[in-house]
């Protein structure tokens, strides 16, 4: 992987490095650099910038297109830096208790007293350099390094929402209750992430923050998971036109094609881990390509119609069982050889009807992990921060299926026909999924032996495995730097190697930064692929270079 320096001044992008074919990571010489990338990009958007997240020392640019990125990174590399220039907003107060149980802790760390880390953290002001960890999560910078800490070193596996806490040269309040490794000094009852307000983050980049003590707050009522949505499932009211759940399965979600654009408030994309399922499923109904439809893994699905819908199921190769209904009467204009109670195989990949009452059951994959289910019109839920998607990961979005829950038909069609049947790939079942991968933004991090064996081996998906990312389970690969990286932005196909050495794949619902270092990036048209890896699948990784199309604008000569 190459690297292309620039001129040694803190007046430019130090260096522009690939991350796959969809995004660029710029390395920059400060953290007051990355505020003035992150600023001018956000006032100046490049061509084709779709998303842009700054880190400690970078600042990830996401484009459109392998093109669009492509020139982005050009363009990076000939910026010139501006002064970044203090916000004239207001100041955002936030009213805390200090009584953290890391508060002694803390002043012991900082030769202060108890009292001198109070006032050294209500004494200045701080600013949001970026956002990440979770929605509303701002790592927040501060005029001096006077309460600069390290992390605990044994994390928390649940820190209450509200704490008030410091983290290196940072400060943060944790919007949700969720596992953490800061030192919590305080607490406060602000709501930094309410998806009610027009601006759902309390505190976005650039803002300028003001911590007030205070002998007792008014406590904000916070999401208690930190893992499942945090909206509740839609409750069953009178539906004249849906699905009816009658067993979700192993995990059932609605998904789209997701949300993009809100990285800076430390929001994933989320959406269908297959796209192409999701895309072909709605082809085949008449809907848009971005209607909502359901997600389900390893069969079990069971849903019955309300009313007539027309339903096509993709993805893993499956049976579909139809159930005719106790009630069910012929003669009366229905098909006079469907019986009460009958039972008739559904084609894969193809629209059928499902006519009220009947029941549709999706047995085992044959092969592959995951199915898709549209109805012609989609799925009517709210969309939250413009997507349908569930993003499990942040907690976002409407809450897996449960028993008896109601989906409305909505009204996203975009054909007044059906499509024709359509071919689906074949997925490998028991054999070994291959996986095309670029060199990714920190392969320097490894020698040639680490990167023979990534692809060199077989690696199995563990069950920990989700759709935050897949953890993998071989030969354990080894740094040749030591330490840890500054957290920086990631993206779904990055490869992340933790210390013990096994690879961390990250998907859809990944964390939007992360602080291992990524040694490749699957490119992006076989994240589709990956999707369909079940528990105990085996995964293959096929390095292959970067496109000379791609490298091309990173390869300028350093300037003396």
């Amino acid at each position: 992987m190459e690297t292309v320096m620039q001129t040694a001044t803190a007046k430019r992008v130090r260096s522009v490095r690939p991350v796959g074919t969809r995004a660029v990571l710029a390395e920059l010489n400060s953290l007051q650099d990355v505020l003035a990338l992150q600023d001018m990009l956000y006032k100046s958007p490049l061509p084709g910038q779709v998303d842009v997240l700054a880190a400690a020392e970078t600042v990830m640019v996401v484009g459109e297109s392998a093109a669009a990125t492509r020139a982005i990174g050009a363009r990076l590399l000939e910026l010139e830096l501006a002064p970044l220039i203090a916000s004239d907003s207001g100041l955002v107060v936030i009213d805390t208790v200090y009584d953290g149980d890391d508060l002694a802790d803390v002043a012991e760390l900082t030769g202060l007293s108890v009292d001198g880390v109070i006032a050294a953290h209500t004494g200045q002001i701080w600013t949001v350099a970026f956002a990440g960890f979770a929605p509303g999560f701002g790592y927040m910078v501060g005029e001096n390094e006077a309460l600069t800490v390290p992390r605990r070193s044994s994390p928390r596996t649940a820190v209450p929402a509200g704490s008030v806490a410091l983290g290196g040269q940072y400060s943060a309040v944790y919007p949700r209750r969720s596992p953490g490794g800061w030192q919590l000094i305080g607490r406060t009852g602000a709501r930094m992430w309410d998806l009610d307000r027009s601006q759902p983050a309390l505190v976005r980049p650039g803002d300028r923050v003001q911590y007030r003590a205070v002998r007792e707050v008014v406590t904000a009522k916070a999401p208690s998971s930190g893992d499942a949505p945090a909206r509740e499932p839609e409750k069953e009211h009178h539906v004249e036109s849906g699905l009816r759940i009658l067993n979700p399965g192993a995990q059932s979600l609605i998904q789209d094609l997701g949300r993009r654009g809100y990285g800076p408030l430390g929001v994933s994309a989320a959406g269908a881990l297959d796209r192409a399922s999701l895309r072909r499923a709605n082809r085949l109904v008449g809907n848009a390509s971005s209607a909502a439809a359901i997600e389900s893994v390893s069969g079990g699905l069971t849903v019955e119609a309300v009313g007539d819908q027309v339903i096509a199921v993709t993805g893993a190769p499956t049976t579909l069982t139809i159930e005719s209904p106790s009630w069910f009467e012929s003669g009366d204009g229905a098909d006079d050889d469907v019986q009460p109670g009958a039972k008739r195989s559904a084609p894969m990949a193809a629209p059928f009807a499902l006519l009220d009452g009947e029941v549709l059951t999706l047995g085992a994959p044959e092969s592959g992990f995951r199915n898709y289910v549209s109805m012609r019109g989609g799925v009517d839920v709210p969309e939250v921060l413009g997507s349908r998607s569930a993003d499990t990961m942040s907690g976002i979005g409407p809450a897996p299926l449960v028993v008896s829950q109601v989906l409305p038909v909505g009204g996203t069609t975009a054909s007044t026909a059906v499509g024709s049947p359509e071919l689906q790939p074949e997925f490998p079942g028991d054999g070994v999924t291959v996986l095309d991968v670029v060199p990714g933004p920190r392969a320097d991090w490894f020698d040639q032996e680490a990167l023979d064996s990534l692809s060199n081996q077989e690696w199995l998906v563990t069950p920990q495995s989700n759709r935050v990312g897949m953890r993998l389970d071989g030969t354990p690969l080894k740094r040749t730097r030591q330490g840890e990286l500054p957290s920086e932005g990631t993206m779904a196909g990055a490869l992340q190697i933790p210390p013990a050495g096994l690879p961390v794949l990250f998907l859809a619902d990944h964390p939007i930064t992360g602080g291992y270092p990524v040694i490749g990036v699957v490119r992006d048209e076989h994240l589709d692929l990956a999707a369909q890896v079940p528990i105990g699948g085996k995964i293959r990784f096929r390095l292959v270079p970067d496109s000379p199309e791609f490298i091309t604008p990173f390869t300028k000569t350093p300037e003396k």
